[in-house]
């Protein structure tokens, strides 16, 4: 049962979940949280690509995104070589900027953007708009009419207003305009109930059970201007279970061949999503590329079989898949308290530079994180700990439960891994805090992708009274 303050208040919030266990050494990295050239040397002191992170620090203060390049395009190239007959669009609503957009494309990628503003980035990036498909609920006009007019690959259109928006827009500008249809297959994903996005009752996409989503498709076949290449579908985020895929392909295939059968129309693509998950902490178990591509690929063909259909050409989107392992955040550590809690244990909280503006998803999703001391070595015991930022909120938490070390100190550094998705792109200025630095790290080598806030930055646009 929750609180009405927050989880925070929640009776049984003062002891660490079931799965939380003390490590024998609370200097070891676990593997699985942090991205491929994490390392830890003897002194304690934790490398990324190469840069230890006092150093980086020493130069680009904190907090900081540490974002690991060989891992992310390790990553990438994983999901590419995988689904090799797919199509894989990152999505960029996971983190987007100039240098990711342009690694996504080496590395062969298509691109996902949900809004003018993703769109503009791909545009900067030069990225092939041919390879860029343009999702959300809500496009405006100004939107739409910029996505014709720079040829992006395909728009997922998501109710009947932005149908005949579309092609209107498409007749306006003597353009044909490749599209999908957003479905919701009705699956419940075992996800928070804000990141599960294929049930009824939620705002994206066309009801197949509601018999929308049929007529939806009969508007778009219908509009001249308007390519009909397919269904689109999205169950959530940080999913790993692949039964919520298989429902959710049935439900989609069987429109699929409800489309040929009953309008004649022979869609040549499907598109299913992303959501793939990874691990934020030991309780996470997520799946390699491979195996999904195996277990996604089965579940199709098995259904295309089933129908007596031939199976369309598919698409993914993995965004936190690839992006969030790829970095973690650096902290400079200010105060630390010991909190007394009930049959004589206690609590250290330990207040980072950092908090709730630069990750939100803690407080927004009730999200679980893990972290380790980076600027030394512990000899110390390891204790029960909290890691809060510094804004004026009970809520603000980074890492919620973690045994860290019994001496850590003001001035030490702390580093929280898989921190790459939705945590920059979710960012805020709240209490006025300014947004933080995205490190590139590669090869021994730091340099700044996304640059520091300033003040200047923030004072841009108030316009004050004068």
């Amino acid at each position: 049962m929750t609180h009405e303050a927050g989880w925070a208040h929640a009776p049984g919030a003062l002891r660490g979940p079931s799965w939380l266990r003390p490590p024998a050494d609370a200097n070891e990295l676990v593997p699985l949280l942090w991205s491929r050239t994490a390392r830890k040397g003897d002194d304690g002191v934790l490398s990324i690509g190469g840069v230890t992170l006092p150093d980086l620090v020493a130069e680009h203060g904190s907090p900081a995104y540490v974002l690991d390049e060989a891992d992310f395009r390790a990553r990438a190239r994983a999901f590419r070589e995988a689904f090799a007959d797919y199509d894989v669009y990152y999505a960029g609503k996971a983190f987007l900027c100039t240098a990711v957009a342009r690694w996504i494309a080496e590395e062969g990628l298509s691109l996902d953007v949900c809004t003018g503003g993703e769109l503009s980035v791909a545009e900067r990036a030069g990225f092939p708009m041919e390879r860029v498909e343009f999702h959300g609920n809500n496009k405006s006009r100004a939107e739409l009419r910029r996505a014709v007019r720079l040829g992006v690959g395909r728009v997922i259109v998501d109710s009947f207003e932005e149908i005949a928006r579309l092609a209107a827009i498409a007749a306006d500008e003597d353009a044909r305009v490749s599209v999908m249809v957003r479905v919701t297959p009705g699956v419940e994903a075992h996800t928070h109930e804000y990141i599960a996005t294929a049930h009824e009752d939620q705002k994206f996409g066309f009801s197949i059970t509601a018999g929308d989503a049929l007529e939806a498709v009969r508007r778009v076949e219908a509009a001249e201007e308007l390519d009909l290449r397919g269904l689109h579908c999205h169950i959530g985020s940080q999913i790993f279970d692949s039964s919520g895929f298989e429902v959710a392909a049935r439900r989609v295939l069987a429109l699929h061949a409800q489309v040929a059968t009953e309008l004649g129309v022979a869609m040549p693509e499907m598109d299913l999503g992303g959501g793939f998950g990874i691990a934020y902490t030991t309780q996470d178990d997520p799946a390699e590329p491979a195996r999904l591509a195996q277990e996604m690929t089965a579940i199709v063909e098995h259904e295309c079989r089933a129908l007596g259909i031939e199976r369309p050409g598919l698409s993914i989107e993995p965004g936190r898949a690839i992006a969030g392992p790829a970095s973690c955040t650096v902290y400079e550590v200010g105060t630390v308290k010991d909190v007394a809690l009930d049959g004589g244990a206690s609590r250290t909280y330990v207040s980072v530079d950092g908090g709730m503006s630069d990750n939100i998803r803690t407080a927004l999703y009730d999200a679980d994180y893990s972290c380790t001391l980076a600027s030394r070595r512990s000899e110390a015991a390891p204790v029960l700990g909290r890691v809060v930022g510094k804004h004026c909120e009970a809520g603000d938490v980074v890492v919620k439960d973690e045994f860290v070390p019994g001496d850590l100190r003001p001035g030490d550094l702390v580093a929280v891994p898989g921190t790459g998705a939705y945590c920059r792109s979710m960012a805020s200025n709240y209490n006025h805090v300014l947004r933080p630095p995205v490190i590139a790290v590669r090869d021994g080598s730091a340099r700044v992708v996304v640059r520091r806030e300033t003040e200047d930055d923030l004072l841009a646009t108030d316009v004050g009274d004068f």
